[in-house]
């Protein structure tokens, strides 16, 4: 059970309530965007000097001259927490509003969500559909004349390589109509990988790109689906890869630290929750295979054949055998969990414990002595917020719509990346209708 007393950190504010004070409790008021004053825009640019200090950051800049008068949409690959920092360097004093999640507007009884509205970020609920937040976005563009920056993928990449897009990002862009730049770094995520545990490897240098992706004549001419196509091709990266081909060596002794995070399954016994990455080895439980994660960024058996020496290809590897259990019949997760809701911009409401299952017909959340029962269909998101180490508090597998978010921190050793792979297959083969999922 939860113990924590309430607290308010620099991080999150979290309150305990029981589940039906905090249904009761008022949602806030819809307010549109911001434009962002000079004073807020130049603060934060002097204040990302200190912040990313042992970056050595640079950039290149292609086709924005041009642009720096109009209204763009800023899209970015999702990386680690630098990258709104990143942004601010390469894009002042460009006017500009960003998308970010609601929980980064909770605390200080609303002074966060007043700081972070002033300064330009439109609220959204990651992987939940929100149809204010295109209104938004576009009262932003066309209203205020000021550009967006938001994330296509919503959520830090897990394994170094991009996250699954929303499906309809070609229509958005359409009816958006401007010109669209595309934001790419290169070491910030071999900087402050998510499964590392928060420690950063200090030695790697901080780049990024940034070019116009589509001119508003270009928007206007291609279809739909070439906009779709161009942006899963711009944001086909891979950062193991990459480090490999820069010859980049992260020597940091720490760097397998989490690992088992994401490379939840071994290929060696096929079991699962029995591997751990500590130091700059990942091994099993079971059978004792150990590998270690060289200074290259690749993976090496030290105890018999190597099974996979990239991340991404292991990781694939789990994907597949996520799908294949689904299409079995066979896939199952289920587990107890500490629950906390956010419904306002004040705190993260922790309501108690209840049991939290994943199967071909959804997400189920049972809890609360009784009172809490919230089901969710595998169609209602391509994708899902699954987050490690979640403002310093644990994991979490984020479920919910647009009354009430609930943030399940499991009790044992769930993999939430599995769960998040089981839900951007389950959603693939339901929408697809080409395989039947139910047992």
């Amino acid at each position: 059970m939860y113990d924590r007393k309430d607290v308010c950190t620099l991080k999150i504010a979290i309150k305990k309530k029981s589940y039906t004070e905090v249904m009761s409790l008022p949602r806030p008021a819809h307010k549109p965007p911001r434009k962002v004053g000079i004073f807020w825009r130049g603060l934060i640019r002097l204040l990302t000097v200190f912040g990313m200090m042992g970056t050595r950051f640079k950039y290149e800049a292609e086709g924005l001259d041009e642009l720096k008068d109009q209204p763009c949409l800023i899209l970015m690959n999702h990386s680690c927490f630098l990258d709104m920092q990143i942004a601010y360097r390469i894009l002042f004093p460009k006017h500009f509003c960003i998308v970010a999640t609601t929980d980064s507007f909770v605390g200080f009884g609303g002074l966060m969500s007043w700081l972070m509205r002033t300064i330009g970020c439109i609220p959204t609920q990651k992987f939940v559909t929100d149809l204010s937040l295109i209104k938004d976005m576009n009262y932003a563009l066309k209203t205020l004349k000021t550009s967006v920056l938001m994330y296509p993928e919503a959520g830090y990449s897990l394994d170094g390589t991009a996250t699954s897009l929303p499906r309809k990002m070609g229509v958005i862009l359409k009816k958006f109509d401007v010109p669209v730049i595309m934001i790419e770094t290169f070491g910030a995520f071999s900087r402050n990988p998510l499964y590392n545990e928060l420690q950063i490897r200090k030695g790697v240098q901080v780049t990024a790109k940034a070019r116009c992706l589509f001119t508003q004549e270009q928007v206007r001419q291609m279809s739909v689906k070439d906009l779709s196509d161009q942006l899963d091709d711009a944001f086909g990266f891979d950062h193991f890869r990459w480090q490999q081909e820069q010859g980049i060596e992260i020597h940091e002794p720490f760097r397998a630290d989490g690992l088992h995070r994401i490379l939840y399954k071994c290929p060696h016994c096929g079991k699962e929750g029995v591997l751990t990455g500590k130091g700059t080895h990942l091994t099993c439980a079971a059978c004792g295979a150990d590998y270690e994660l060289t200074p290259e960024g690749r993976l090496h058996r030290t105890n018999g054949e190597t099974a996979f020496d990239h991340i991404p290809h292991w990781f694939r590897w789990e994907r597949e055998q996520v799908r294949q259990e689904l299409i079995d019949g066979t896939y199952r997760m289920s587990c107890d969990v500490d629950i906390g809701m956010l419904v306002d911009y004040k705190a993260l409401y922790m309501v108690g414990s209840g049991t939290l299952t994943h199967d071909a017909e959804g997400f189920h959340l049972t809890g609360c002595d009784g009172t809490l029962d919230y089901a969710q269909k595998p169609l209602v998101s391509y994708n899902l917020n699954a987050d490690y180490y979640w403002y310093e508090i644990g994991d979490i597998i984020s479920i919910g719509d647009k009354d009430a978010l609930y943030y399940c921190f499991p009790k044992d050793a769930t993999s939430v990346a599995k769960a998040r792979l089981a839900t951007e297959e389950l959603y693939k083969l339901c929408k697809t209708r080409k395989t039947p999922v139910s047992p």
